[in-house]
């Protein structure tokens, strides 16, 4: 044995001794791949494809700290949201308001302004007391300001950014983000608020079925109704439950920590951007119909009272209820 044939071998008896892995690797490298390797001549059992596939789909990594979403480098899903938000919400929301406001404005162009049958009486009922419209108003309010922000964060980039400009839109972006996240928890308060003083008189009766059947008198003729009409008992109902998936899902967004999993908010996320579409399609309808659309609906909202005749319109039983508590309370006196 030769002398450099010496010093390598006892270097070699050394480096084994001292940290036998590297040694061993060195042994395979000279020697080919070993059982439990690779191509390559990496340790392990895992091809490379698989390893990466494994990340692809979510596996997670092993990590030392208590956060499962630590260990997670390609969440696939993320993706998939964001494909669902810019793709079939944003297309199809986006048709439900367009149509509707053509529906809206083919509908006033053909039928105008829905009048009081027999004008004005000059005698006003009351309908609304001061905290009912104190609510409503508080309602209506957050309702506005929360779908501009809304539908400014989910539809500005496609046209507004082009007409402001980049820096003017994401400066109006960021307002809308900001005021959305500031005022959005309120919304849960104003739809517990509306809830209570609105529930009574807006289950579903018999009369109901016949407004129905009647079109509501939107295309002719009288549909007979108590206090509140289908169309309104749809809206209460639509605003208490689509209000309550928007607060909830608002506030998960807003608080991520509620719901730590990022699927969860992804789901959160969809079922909050689709329920707010639904919420204000609905809701221009019935701004429509109570500020222009139907003449006198608006004063129950805001000086509290209606014209008789406009109750003998729109809610002739209760109307009726009305007058027979007025004369019984006179036959009283």
């Amino acid at each position: 044995m030769s002398v450099r044939a010496f010093f390598l071998s006892m270097a070699l008896a050394v480096a084994m001794a001292v940290s036998p892995a590297p040694a061993r690797m060195a042994i395979a490298a000279e020697e080919g791949p070993v059982a439990g390797t690779v191509p390559g001549g990496s340790l392990g059992a895992t091809s490379d494809a698989e390893f990466w596939r494994e990340i692809r789909r979510g596996q997670p990594a092993t990590i030392s700290i208590p956060d499962p979403e630590a260990a997670v480098l390609i969440q696939s899903e993320g993706e998939n949201w964001r494909n669902i938000r810019n793709g079939p919400i944003s297309l199809y929301g986006g048709w439900l308001l367009l149509g509707l406001l053509i529906l809206i404005s083919v509908y006033f162009a053909i039928r105008g302004r829905i009048t009081i049958t027999e004008g004005r009486s000059g005698k006003k009922i009351v309908r609304f007391t001061q905290w009912q419209r104190i609510a409503h108003w508080f309602a209506a309010a957050l309702f506005v300001l929360l779908s501009v922000t809304g539908l400014m964060l989910l539809y500005g980039r496609y046209g507004l950014r082009e007409v402001i400009g980049p820096e003017a839109f994401s400066a109006v972006a960021s307002a809308s983000m900001q005021a959305h996240n500031l005022f959005g928890p309120l919304f849960l308060v104003a739809t517990v608020i509306l809830f209570i003083y609105f529930l009574r008189g807006n289950f579903l009766a018999l009369v109901d079925l016949k407004w129905i059947v009647k079109g509501g008198g939107f295309l002719g003729g009288h549909a007979s109704s108590h206090f509140y009409n289908f169309a309104e008992k749809a809206w209460f109902w639509m605003a208490v439950l689509l209000g309550l998936v928007l607060s909830v899902t608002g506030l998960v967004l807003e608080f991520p920590w509620l719901l730590e999993s990022r699927l969860a908010q992804q789901l959160a996320h969809i079922a909050h951007a689709t329920s707010a579409l639904l919420l204000v399609a609905v809701g221009l309808g019935h701004i429509y119909l109570g500020a222009i659309g139907v003449e006198g609906a608006l004063e129950g909202m805001t000086s509290g009272e209606v014209d008789a005749n406009w109750a003998k319109d729109h809610h002739d039983l209760w109307y009726d209820d009305v007058v027979k508590r007025e004369s019984a309370k006179a036959a009283g006196e």
